[in-house]
């Protein structure tokens, strides 16, 4: 039986930017080994699996490597299609269970916003090797569930930074993202992030990470509404606002490809 997947770019309104994701919109659950040759096959940073489920869709996300517990662009971007196409109406909030738990999103104003539960960053010691791998001299280093949150001193180093990926994939978190404050007055916060051992060299923009940027940085300015950039290549804005147990996170998107799966 054939399957649609769409290619969305996300947190961006202009194609071929932003952080792009694969979205197979299912019946019912898929074979997990199918799932993560699709994923391997499609080579993006994730492809998300979603099908019905209670009041809302079950939705697991895989990188070309493995499975994740929570990612943000593809969620967004799987928001995105089921506004964009009519599953969903505009007025509703979608519900998605996951391994994280229950997320969910809503849209207005040509953008979506997912609802994430906020993660507090745990100040470490920086693990061995770290600097060898960044090539900088953290101002901080935070632990959280899935990696290192890692500040520097100006935006121009968070640019500069060419890892070591091998060293990089040695280490025993699974993603490193390096921040600082912004240059441009307009943004609050700079941000890139590296997770070679999920076949990941560098996501073009990450959701999940803010989860932690935002509350981290809210602390430092003494805000809670934050507007993100994400400085790679591609590039990629994201609207944020904290409250107690939650972070919200806006961003636009864009459908670049439909297809089918033979």
């Amino acid at each position: 039986m054939s399957q649609n997947v769409i290619q969305v770019d996300a947190f961006t309104a202009q194609p071929f930017s932003g952080n792009p994701a694969a979205v197979c919109l299912m019946e019912k659950p898929g074979d997990e080994a199918w799932m993560q040759q699709v994923a391997a096959e499609m080579n993006l940073s994730e492809t998300a699996f979603l099908y019905p489920y209670e009041h809302g869709y079950h939705l697991r996300w895989f990188t070309p490597k493995a499975e994740v517990d929570l990612c943000g662009h593809a969620t967004l971007a799987t928001a995105h299609v089921l506004y964009d196409d009519g599953h969903v109406s505009p007025t509703d909030e979608i519900h998605f269970f996951t391994r994280s738990g229950w997320v969910s999103a809503t849209t207005g104003d040509r953008w979506l916003t997912m609802h994430f539960p906020r993660q507090e960053p745990v100040e470490v010691e920086p693990p061995e090797g770290l600097v060898e791998a960044l090539g900088v001299i953290p101002v901080y280093v935070g632990r959280y569930k899935s990696g290192l949150l890692v500040q520097v001193a100006s935006e121009a180093e968070v640019r500069a930074v060419r890892p070591d990926l091998g060293r990089l994939r040695a280490m025993d978190h699974a993603k490193t993202c390096v921040t600082s404050v912004a240059d441009d007055p307009a943004v609050d916060f700079v941000s890139r992030l590296f997770a070679p051992i999920l076949g990941i060299d560098e996501d073009p923009v990450n959701g999940n990470s803010h989860t932690v940027l935002t509350p981290f940085w809210a602390a430092r300015l003494g805000k809670t509404e934050l507007l993100a950039h994400q400085a790679s290549e591609r590039g990629g804005e994201l609207r944020l606002r904290l409250d107690r147990a939650t972070v919200h996170i806006g961003g636009q998107c864009v459908t670049v490809m439909r297809g089918e799966l033979l």
